[in-house]
């Protein structure tokens, strides 16, 4: 069946006026399409992004295409939020063009248009594409070709003597070049199954193995306590250079003017949404995306409000932090060692009336000495989903075991003793890490549990 025709269809329609008629039925039906296929149906916020962006392309409103408005449509961002430090529109319209991607190259139907969101727009673009004819179709198209009676078929005249010759050399070196070819690809693949096999014993592939069990993305989740600074009017009140504090560079960079005896209540304090990722986390995130895309394993990152439970039942997930991190704490918190507080001291606690105990160490001048944190894999969590926890008792210890569970070589020593079959199992490390001048030493395992 050849494409429709539609007499007013541009080859694009992007930023233009309202699409109507024939025109938007085609697209509705391929966008409803789109959302009921394998690639969306499992994530409710592509499905409601793509929808959102494509309903307003057709009726030509393109106000509500901006990234802020989308953030405040869509994602319940304040109006107006700071887009700069809040990607949340731009990973989301990452994901959709992954999706997107995917959608269009399983072909899974022949739709006359075909949606797409290019890369710097959240605006979508119709093209209309030929759609070509099924095979029943093209043997109704030639029916004098099949009826010819079979002495038409027949060629007028034989080949000549010479030109029979060619053919043949012509054929044999096809023959000797597909030989050649089919070699070349046996020993291709030899080695690739070879290179496979070989990194598929190392510890560190078969400890991440599972995420490759679903093309959904790793979120990496950090969390994003809420943060509490002076306001500009209490600053400058209580300094005692003329012109401090007044910008937000001096504001959050100068040291505090105030004293231990000063007062303040508590309008002197504004929350600041845009601040609040420990130091550690980060560096374990970034230590674990970089991981992740070594090995070819799309990851996505994930800080504070930008991630819910659903998010954690759709895709596996590395939760990093430990009493900032509530994910953490609900997940890991009747497990084999759990974080605890016990008397206003955050520490790790291993259950069972004679369980260890360990817990950070502070140096003369409150300087963090020695730190502790866990590793838990979880082949099968709370979220139904591959977990990875990577946490400490504090910002040096979560740090310590991000460095640990990205590490072959620290993986390889520490499974020495947790028994072959250790890949198709639960696992629990408490890690140790000594801190100097803030800086976490090389992760050290004090205990093990698999189950």
């Amino acid at each position: 069946m050849n494409s429709p025709t539609f007499p007013n269809a541009n080859p694009q329609i992007h930023g233009g006026p309202p699409v109507d008629g024939p025109e938007k039925e085609a697209v509705l039906r391929e966008l409803d399409s789109i959302l009921s296929s394998p690639f969306f149906r499992t994530s409710n916020r592509s499905k409601q992004f793509l929808a959102y962006v494509v309903q307003h392309t057709l009726e030509g409103n393109h106000e509500p295409l901006k990234e802020r408005t989308i953030g405040a449509k869509l994602f319940q961002r304040p109006a107006g939020y700071s887009t700069g430090d809040d990607p949340v529109v731009r990973v989301q319209a990452g994901e959709v063009r992954r999706r997107l991607e995917q959608y269009h190259h399983a072909a899974l139907n022949h739709s006359p248009v075909r949606i797409e969101l290019p890369v710097g727009s959240y605006a979508p673009e119709f093209r209309w594409v030929p759609v070509a004819p099924q095979p029943e179709e093209a043997a109704r198209a030639e029916p004098a070709q099949r009826e010819l009676p079979q002495e038409e078929t027949i060629p007028a005249a034989l080949p000549a003597v010479a030109e029979t010759k060619q053919a043949g050399k012509s054929r044999n070196l096809v023959v000797w070049a597909v030989a050649i070819l089919g070699l070349a690809l046996i020993l291709v693949l030899s080695a690739l199954i070879l290179h496979r096999s070989s990194a598929q014993k190392s510890a560190l592939n078969q400890f991440w193995s599972p995420v490759f069990t679903t093309s959904n993305p790793v979120l990496i989740c950090l969390a994003k306590p809420a943060v509490y600074l002076p306001t500009a009017e209490l600053l400058q009140r209580y300094s005692k250079t003329p012109g401090a504090f007044t910008t937000e560079l001096q504001r959050l960079t100068q040291p505090s003017p105030l004293h231990p005896q000063d007062k303040l209540v508590w309008g002197d304090m504004v929350e600041y949404d845009d601040y609040g990722v420990a130091a550690g986390d980060v560096y374990a995130a970034v230590r674990l995306s970089a991981l992740l895309g070594r090995m070819g394993k799309e990851s996505q990152v994930r800080i504070g409000s930008q991630y819910s439970f659903a998010d954690l039942r759709n895709s596996p997930a590395i939760v990093v932090g430990a009493f900032n991190n509530r994910w953490t704490m609900q997940m890991t918190s009747n497990l084999h060692f759990a974080f605890v507080e016990e008397k206003g001291e955050p520490m790790i606690r291993e259950q069972g009336p004679a369980g260890r105990a360990w817990h950070a160490k502070f140096g003369p001048r409150g300087e963090v000495m020695e730190d502790f944190g866990i590793v838990t894999r979880l082949l099968n969590s709370k979220t139904g989903q591959f977990v990875v926890s990577t946490a400490g008792t504090l910002a040096t210890g979560t740090q310590a075991a991000g460095e640990f569970v990205s590490s072959s070589e620290y993986l390889e020593e520490a499974l020495r003793t947790a028994g072959s079959d250790w890949a198709k199992k639960n696992l629990q490390f408490v890690i140790q890490t000594t801190v100097t001048d803030s800086v976490p030493g090389p992760p050290q395992v004090v205990a093990v549990y698999t189950w």
